[in-house]
């Protein structure tokens, strides 16, 4: 289809111009054609920046006018500019006035300076955030998991600088956890917290800066084996436009997203990601993503910062790499991967109950 009609497709999809016919047409073509859906995210931002450019831009016209207006009614006088005493009144008398349009000059600069920002080429360090969540401060418990705690689960003091938070999976039941590397990046002490709001104390046992993985494990006595996975790590690839979902911790409590896969590489043709449609948030970062019948097919740890719903996730047959790595160099760590899923032909809602309390929070102190 040629740029220019496709991008009228586009306009007109955006605007709900197309009948349903269209729009089904459309949307399927949306699902197998990732430059196409790239397109859509992209001049719906574009779209959505303009209109607020037009808004702002009319409420200057209306302001200008208003000021017009009062000038010819003879309720506003022009001031003679060389009379200091005159500037002065004007300046005490308007200045409310002036600090409004000073205002709209330096939103409208803003805009524009986005709009080039938004639209020109970049570096790719600029375009793609990572996933982990800044913390300022340990957080305060709901009151339901308050009255749960006791001496068992207060396993870090009140006080703890907790600085950076993330999401981890289980792969193996005996307490191995699969986080993204970016997450535990100079951690000095690790926690993880499961869906009940109990911490375990963890540590880092590899690290692979480059596939951005990282493997730790639950070195606690109160952790508590359980059991066979639910979910099974993929090693084969998966088919565009398949269906997905992930868990993560992009705040407090356990978080449920779904999407599909838009792109069977990442950024720039990155062989070792998929491009997936999903909304993410930092804390998303080293959650798990799964597919229909059950099986990780990757870990989510990055999202365009230039188009909305563009996300990231490392493939997951890299969890299966990494592990080997790990194991010819330290051959005492005696990792079994998950190989197989009971999650196949049940409702969402059975498969998230099962697969929940396999998802943990990371806590990551510098200091």
């Amino acid at each position: 289809m040629d740029h220019i009609l496709l991008l009228e497709a586009v306009e007109r999809y955006l605007r709900g111009e197309m009948n349903d016919e269209e729009k089904r047409s459309f949307e399927d073509m949306r699902k197998s054609n990732p430059e196409l859906d790239q397109m859509v995210v992209e001049h719906h931002f574009f779209l959505g920046e303009m209109d607020r450019y037009g808004e702002i831009k009319r409420f200057k016209a209306n302001l200008y006018d208003t000021h017009h207006t009062l000038q010819e009614n003879g309720e506003i006088k022009e001031v003679n500019s060389s009379s200091s005493g005159k500037i002065a009144y004007l300046w005490n008398r308007y200045r409310r006035i002036v600090a409004v349009a000073a205002s709209i000059a330096g939103i409208t600069a803003l805009l524009i300076s986005g709009l080039t920002v938004a639209f020109s080429p970049k570096a790719p360090i600029r375009d793609i955030e990572e996933l982990r969540r800044k913390v300022t401060y340990l957080e305060k418990k709901t009151n339901s998991q308050s009255l749960q705690i006791n001496d068992v689960r207060k396993k870090i003091e009140p006080g703890t600088p907790i600085k950076f938070g993330g999401t981890s999976f289980l792969v193996d039941s005996k307490g191995y956890l699969v986080t993204s590397a970016h997450v535990i990046q100079d951690a000095t002490r690790i926690f993880v917290q499961n869906n009940d709001g109990q911490d375990f104390k963890a540590s880092i046992i590899y690290t692979d800066l480059e596939k951005d993985l990282a493997i730790l494990h639950i070195e606690d006595e109160d952790f508590k084996n359980p059991g066979s996975l639910p979910y099974s790590i993929g090693r084969s690839s998966t088919e565009l436009a398949e269906p997905v979902f992930t868990l993560g911790y992009p705040k407090d409590e356990i978080v449920y997203g779904e999407g599909y896969l838009s792109a069977k590489t990442g950024m720039k043709g990155d062989t070792m990601a998929y491009q997936i449609s999903i909304s993410a948030n930092p804390g998303n970062s080293g959650g798990p993503v799964l597919n229909k019948n059950g099986e990780v097919i990757g870990i989510l740890n990055a999202r365009q910062t230039t188009a909305e719903g563009v996300v990231f996730a490392i493939k997951s047959k890299n969890i299966h790499r990494v592990v080997d790595e790990m194991k010819k160099k330290d051959s005492s760590q005696h990792i079994k991967l998950s190989s197989n899923t009971n999650l196949k032909g049940m409702d969402r809602v059975q498969q998230v109950k099962k697969i929940e309390d396999c998802v943990y929070m990371v806590k990551v102190v510098l200091k």
